[in-house]
Order: structure tokens, then sequence, then C-alpha cells
């Protein structure tokens, strides 16, 4: 007995002390979270306070040095740490430094002297503002520094915000040596007027520590060592700010969370000892164990007083031991099988007592309803999970749910209603049924079954949409092969040479109406097969895929001689179909051509970057007549055709595929205004995990 107790006690104790590792582990994952999201967001702050002045800056029609100081003098009540200067920068050419010279000390800097570095391109410094007090010279050459050069290089490229490799500011050379701080620059293209004439740069820099201290305090709560980290012009990490909890013990618990910053990331290492974390250990494995000897110890010496009393007694106590154990055993053999089978279904199941109040519901039902409900009672039910009719307006009579009928003795099956809440933003359509159930007691209680039908109504909703717009497109093109097919017959039963020339125009737009109809018929069966096709999920190469897909569109130019102009960027090893993440690509870019003013060579640029979540984001960017404001998401949808003035042919339906596809991929696709004229095109698929780092082969074609 002493054996058997002592073997379950620590048996026991050592399931308890794997599920405390589990809950660290699950407490390092939401801290380490916590902390990349806010230095996200911090250093998107920084990002868009830079947007903003260089927006501003971009739309004065002559930027005098009074403007400027007047348009930044705001930053300096902004409290952006480790901010130490803001500048306007603008390029020169070796031959029009002086030409530049006098323009600018024409516009408010009288003192201006322009110190080149090198040959070739330039970049000086023009206005300044001190954001920490700071004393600073105009006209520094910031070709001198590789990290600036490159960031204001990648920032006039792309066209936004670009941030710089970490290095020390030339500010900072004065400084005493224990005084300097690894930094950063982030830089942004200012574009002046309708024609968006690239004027220069607003150039921010940045002091590491100062700039994350604060941030890595708040997120660290002096429970967790924080270290961000970057690379130097050299591609050698650099430490950018650190800060190290005050706890004692061994970091057991270690996380590595990569931040995305502008255009470029950054990686925040993180440690943590497992004991001090709140919620991460607790002392019922000392307890259940010194609970179990103890409980062991006094059942021992119970058997041995009955061992020594009379064996009829000692065989009762036995029977009954084994009965009580038998009976528990099993009635914890059915429980867990209950919970594992409402745990595993994907149906909601609830169950409620006379009151009303939920006794039981399962996952699924606590996901198709958007929320908790233990404690909710009958009458809160329509206000706490927002249930609607399907008009999405009237709410769900009380006295109609299906749950209050069941309470009432009344069984209802698939009843169909809404369901709208914080947690489901967007309606979600369920069917409930449910019956009355009773108690040994001979309490009346309910039990509901709830299904998400939502995506069978979206099919459903659709395929009557289809419809109306197949008969529709399909309808024009048939009415005029008709009327064509009459003035041919009509034509040729004239021997007149003119009335057979009409026949052979009307021919042409038979064969006309005909390929519309096979282009609409063909883009109809690629949008059912991006839905219902089976997919061959493997590791797939970008570059190989945009690099066939470029070299198909560029191969001859266009009727205007305008060969396309594509950059490729570097791009990554993902996870998905190939053939269909082709076709993704394919439809992107050839609307990126397609949709370019004319006469104007189509510029493209397709990049890459990986989330802190490992999915890839793959960005697709053009400068072609761009999307109206206001239907950048409605042109996704099937048969939308951008109201842009254009007669360009098509479907509508190209866009619809791209999303169906990328969907299928557990991703998604969005469309955005591309700063510099044009769309930007952003979708996600999963990446590789063993091959995150991108590889470094991009180039121009």
């Amino acid at each position: 007995m002493a054996a058997v107790g002592c073997g379950v006690t620590f048996g026991v104790g050592a399931v308890l002390e794997r599920h405390d590792a589990a809950n660290g582990e699950v407490q390092m994952d939401r801290r380490s979270a916590a902390a990349a999201e806010a230095v996200r967001t911090e250093t998107q702050r920084y990002v868009d306070t830079l947007l903003t002045t260089a927006a501003a800056a971009g739309a004065q029609e002559v930027l005098t040095r009074s403007e400027y100081a007047a348009l930044t003098e705001p930053l300096k009540s902004m409290k952006l740490a480790g901010a130490s200067t803001i500048a306007f920068v603008v390029p020169a050419a070796d031959d029009r430094i002086g030409e530049v010279q006098s323009l600018w000390r024409e516009r408010g800097a009288p003192d201006l002297v322009l110190d080149p570095y090198g040959h070739g391109d330039h970049a000086f410094s023009i206005y300044l503002t001190s954001l920490d007090g700071s004393v600073l010279t105009p006209g520094l050459d910031l070709m001198r520094g590789e990290a600036p050069a490159a960031a204001l290089a990648a920032s006039r490229r792309s066209g936004t915000v670009a941030v710089s490799d970490t290095y020390q500011l030339l500010v900072d050379a004065r400084k005493p040596p224990e005084e300097r701080q690894n930094s950063f620059v982030l830089a942004a293209p200012v574009y002046q007027g309708e024609q968006r004439r690239f004027l220069g740069w607003v150039l921010l820099g940045v002091r590491g520590q100062d700039f994350m201290g604060a941030t890595l305090a708040r997120a660290g709560q002096n429970l967790l060592d924080l270290t961000l980290h970057a690379d130097d012009p050299e591609r050698r990490e650099l430490t950018v700010a650190s800060l190290r909890a005050k706890v004692e013990g061994e970091r057991d618990l270690i996380r590595t969370v990569v931040v995305p910053v502008a255009d470029g990331t950054w990686t925040l290492h993180l440690g943590a000892v497992r004991d001090r974390l709140p919620g991460a250990t607790s002392g019922l494995p000392s307890a259940v164990v010194g609970g179990g000897l103890a409980l062991t110890t006094l059942l021992t010496l119970l058997v041995w007083v009955l061992v020594a009393g009379r064996e009829r007694a000692e065989e009762r106590v036995r029977r009954a031991t084994e009965e009580l154990l038998a009976g528990e055993e099993e009635s914890r053999r059915q429980a867990e099988l209950l919970l594992a089978v409402l745990d595993g279904i994907s149906d909601g199941v609830g169950v409620v007592g006379p009151d009303g109040r939920f006794l039981l519901h399962n996952p699924a039902a606590r996901r198709i309803l958007g929320r908790h409900a233990e404690l909710m009672a009958a009458g809160g039910w329509k206000d706490q999970f927002g249930l609607y009719r399907l008009d999405g307006v009237t709410e769900y009579p009380p006295e109609e749910l299906p749950l209050t009928r069941a309470l009432n003795g009344e069984g209802s099956e698939q009843v169909e209603m809404l369901v709208r809440n914080p947690a489901h933003p967007e309606d979600r359509v369920i069917s409930v049924s449910a019956r009355p159930i009773e108690s040994a007691a001979g309490e009346r209680g309910a039990v509901a079954v709830f299904h998400d039908i939502t995506d069978r109504k979206h099919v459903e909703n659709e395929l009557r949409g289809f419809a109306g717009v197949v008969a529709h497109d399909l309808k024009a093109p048939l009415a005029a092969i008709r009327g064509y097919a009459e003035l041919i017959v009509e034509a040729l039963a004239d021997p007149d040479p003119a009335a057979v020339a009409d026949a052979l125009r009307s021919a042409g737009r038979v064969m006309a109406g005909a390929d519309r109809m096979h282009t609409l018929i063909m883009e109809l069966l690629d949008y059912t097969a991006a839905r219902d096709a089976t997919m061959r999920v493997e590791d797939v190469g970008l570059r190989e895929l945009v690099d066939d897909v470029v070299t198909a569109r560029t191969d001859a130019p266009d009727a205007t001689g305008c060969r396309p102009d594509v950059f490729v960027g570097a791009l990554p090893r993902v996870r998905g179909d190939r053939v269909l993440l082709r076709q993704v690509l394919d439809n992107l870019l050839g609307n990126a051509i397609k949709y370019t003013p004319p006469g104007q060579a189509p510029r493209i640029d397709v990049t890459a970057r990986v989330d802190g979540s490992g999915a890839v984001r793959v960005q697709v960017a053009d400068r072609g007549i761009g999307i109206p404001d206001g239907e950048h998401a409605a042109v996704f949808d099937s048969f939308h055709r951008a109201s842009n003035g254009t007669a360009m042919p098509g479907t509508g339906l190209g866009l619809a595929i791209c999303r169906r596809i990328v969907e299928r991929h557990g991703g998604h696709i969005e469309a955005m205004p591309n700063p510099g004229g044009g769309t930007i095109f952003v979708f996600t698929v999963p990446g590789v995990a063993a091959e995150r780092e991108l590889q470094d082969n991009a180039h121009t074609v």
C-alpha cells in the first residue's frame, strides 16, 4: 500500500510539474508577443510621424526655412524618445552643387555652405531642427555615411519610409565614447505638386538606447530580459537597446521574435526566470505530493490496524476499497470520454438548467457564438450574443429562441439566425436545434446544437449572384451573334460586293462575341477551380515563379514599343500549390502591365518579407492608372471592375480568383494606393520554417 501510494503520488506530482512547465511556456509566449507588439507600435509611431512631416513639406509651394521650422515645431512636444534631429535633405550632383547652394540660400538659409564628400551623387542637409537640444550645422553630405546613404536610396526607390542599418550618428562623433549610442535614421521621400516631383527627403536621426529604453521597460515589466538587435552596414548584428530584469536566477525561458521596422526587420531576444513569471508556476505539485504522502501514510496505518484485526473486516474493507476505486475510475473514464467527444466535435453543444443558465458548452459552441456563457441567464441571451433574424436588422425575440422554446417543452430543428457581437463583428449565420431534457430529480433543462452555416449561405448567395451576372454577360454577346448572323444571311443572299464585305465584317463581330463568351466561360472555370481544385502543397521558390511570369510577360514590348521595367527583390521559399500561386502572380503582373497609361513603360516592383508569425508578405507595386478611392476592397469581388473611366477589356474575375487562391492558402490579399502613383497589392502565404532567410538574389529586369 505504501509503495503504490507513493508511486501514484509522485506520478501525479510529475504530471502537475509538467503542466506547470507548459504554463510557463504559455506565459512566456504571451509576454513575448506583447513585448514585440509594443516595439512594433512604438516604431510605427515614428514612421507615421515622418510620413506626415514629409507630406506637409511636399504640400508647400516653396519650402522655406521658416515654413520648415513651423512644420517641425510640434515634434518637439511629441516626446519622441531618442529623436535627435529631423532634417530636410536634398540631392545634388557634382556639377549642380553651386546651383543648389544658391537656391536654398534664397529660401531662408543665407549661411548655408554645402560640404560635398567624394564625387558623384550627394545628399546635403539643408534645414535642421534639433529635438534634443544639440547644436547642428547644415550643409553636411550624408553620402559620407554608408548606412544613411543606403536608407536614402531605398526610400527614394520604394517611395515610402526606409530604415537604415545600425550605426553611430554623425552628430555623436564629437561626444566621448561612453556617451555614444548605436543609432539609426528613418528616411521618407518628399514629393511636390500634382506631378509628384521628387524634392528631397525628411530624415529623422534616432539614438537606439534612448529610443527603446522606455518601450522595453514597459514591455518587460521588470520580469523579462530584453535585447533589441539590428544589423550594421557590414551585416554584423549590433545591439540597439537592452534591458535586464532585476530578478535573480537562471534565464530558462528564451524567445526570439522578428520585429518589422519600416522596410527592414529587427530581432528581439527575450529571457525570463520561469519561477518569477506570474501564472507560470504554482504550489499545486508540492501540495499534491505532500497531501498524497500524508494520505498514503494514513492509509498504510489503517491497513496495518485492519490486518491486525479480524480477517472478515479486512476482506470487507478490501472489497469496498476496490469497488470505490473501480467506480471512481469508471466515472472518471466516462467523464473524460464525454468531454473528449464534446471537445472534438465541430458542432457546438450547450446544456442549460431550469433557470436558463448554461451548465455546459463545448469549445465549438464558444467559437460559434463568439462569447463565453457560463453564467448567462435566459433573458440575456439575445443581448449577450447579439442574435438577429436573417435580415440583420430585426432582433430575435427572446421568447422565440430555440432554447427558450425547449425550456417550455417545445423542440425545434435547424432554426437559422444571425450572430453579431465584438467577437464576430462581421455577421455569422448559424443553425440551432434544441430539445427539452429532464434530470433524475424531475427538473427540466434543454440541450442545443449549434452549426455555423455562414460559408454555406455565402456560397448560396454567390451562386445566385453568379446566375444573374453570367446570364446578363452572356446575353449581350449572344444577341450580337444572332443579329450579325442574320445580317450575314441577308448579305449572302445579295450578290452585291458591298453586302458581302458587310457580311465579312459581321462575321468578325460574331467571332469577337464568341471569343468574349469563351473568355468569360474559361475565367468562370478558373474561378471554380480556385475554390474546388485539389491543392498540391509543397515547398515553392517564389523566385522561380516570378522569373517565369516576368519572362513570359516581358519577352516583347507592347504596341507602343515600351518594355516593362520590373524590379524583383529578394524572395523566400513558401508552402503552397505551385500552379495556383503562379496564377496569382500572373494575374497581378498582367494587370500591372495592362493598366498602365498609354505611351508609358510599365514599372513594377516585386518584393517580399517574412513577418513575425512566419508568414510571407508578397508585395506587387505598380505605377499604373491606380484604383479610385473607396474601391480598393471591392475590386476583389466577382465581376467588379474599377470605375476609373478606362475601357480595358475583361470579365472582372481576375482579382476574385486571386483572393480565392490566397484564402485557400490561409492568407489574405489587399490593395492600397501607391504613394508614388499606381497601386500596391499585398498577399500573404505560409513561409518555409527552415528557410526564412531571404535569398540574396535581388535584381532588376
